[in-house]
């Protein structure tokens, strides 16, 4: 991620504008466009205020800076000018860009008659999330997550919103695509339902997931788990922020089928009290042999530790 990154997202009246902004593309993690509101950034977790000038701000200077032809103008700009193109994304809320950059929409729906979400009328509100990789990340635990002969235990992620648990997963898949000293490299199969994994744009993945991962992009988890183990064969199946009884039907089924499984859940701690009920049941299911946990502790994410399937740290 570099200067240049940040500034083409922009049409080309607005990069010098954006230039102080682009200047921290590297600690740089949101962009908060909202019709009649000043302009935010996230910067190291700081917001920051977008001057006329596009200098950064801690309060706001009074002035609103953001037009609803600003708006229209970024998102056709990120579109490559062909919102027909890019329908299917906007009517789930969110589009990928090249990069893997995640764009979320607000603004006026049009429902279908039976209540579905049909199209976003009058986008008003732009939150462009900067992806990040880490590679390396996942380097120091993995072997805790390998058995002596290079089997890849079956891994359940569990971390509170907002702590790296993606960027955690993006890497392992890596890892265990690529090979490590723990275990030879592996077919991987990614359910990226919405994009953040791979941050494929056009199909392609924007993120370094491995030379041996196939990605399912904006598929729900449920049907692309089944879509992957009839039709790519993975070793190795992965996915992020785990479900219902449906998700864990599927796990189940891909298991069966001599699947190793990488996913995620929300959840506090591996204590009975840190439990949501869908972590719960997750838990219960018996499918996960190791628990990485990441906690949060003094403002910084970190993992908290590795555990079997009966509570030990490894």
């Amino acid at each position: 991620m570099g200067r240049e990154d940040i500034i083409h997202m922009f049409p080309e009246r607005m990069r010098e504008r954006w230039g102080k902004t682009a200047e921290h593309a590297g600690s740089l993690q949101e962009i908060r466009l909202r019709v009649g509101r000043p302009e935010t950034v996230m910067i190291d977790g700081r917001e920051r205020f977008v001057g006329t000038d596009g200098e950064l701000r801690d309060r706001p200077s009074g002035k609103t800076v953001c037009t609803a032809e600003d708006v229209d103008e970024i998102l056709g700009h990120l579109c490559r000018y062909s919102l027909y193109a890019f329908a299917d994304e906007i009517r789930q809320g969110f589009l990928t860009v090249q990069g893997g950059h995640r764009v979320g929409l607000a603004g006026q729906v049009i429902l279908e008659d039976d209540g579905t979400v049909r199209n976003i009328k009058y986008v008003r509100y732009l939150n462009i999330r900067i992806a990040h990789e880490v590679k390396g990340i996942s380097d120091p635990f993995l072997h805790g997550l390998y058995d002596g002969g290079g089997r890849l235990y079956n891994t359940l992620l569990i971390s509170p919103p907002g702590c790296g648990k993606t960027t955690m997963l993006r890497d392992l898949i890596r890892n265990v695509s690529d090979g490590s000293a723990c275990g030879a490299g592996m077919n991987v199969g990614v359910v990226d339902e919405r994009s953040e994994i791979a941050g494929s744009y056009l199909g392609v993945a924007q993120n370094d997931v491995g030379a041996r991962t196939d990605v399912l992009d904006g598929c729900p988890k449920r049907e692309g788990m089944m879509m992957l183990v009839r039709s790519m064969t993975p070793q190795v199946l992965a996915v992020d922020e785990l479900g219902g009884e449906e998700d864990l039907r599927a796990l189940r089924t891909a298991s069966g089928c001599g699947c190793r499984l990488l996913a995620t859940v929300h959840g506090e701690s591996l204590q009975e009290n840190g439990y949501n009920n869908n972590m719960r049941d997750i838990i219960m299911s018996g499918l996960f042999d190791r628990y990485m946990v990441l906690t949060r502790k003094n403002g910084r994410c970190e993992v908290e530790g590795i555990y079997d399937r009966n509570g030990r740290s490894v």
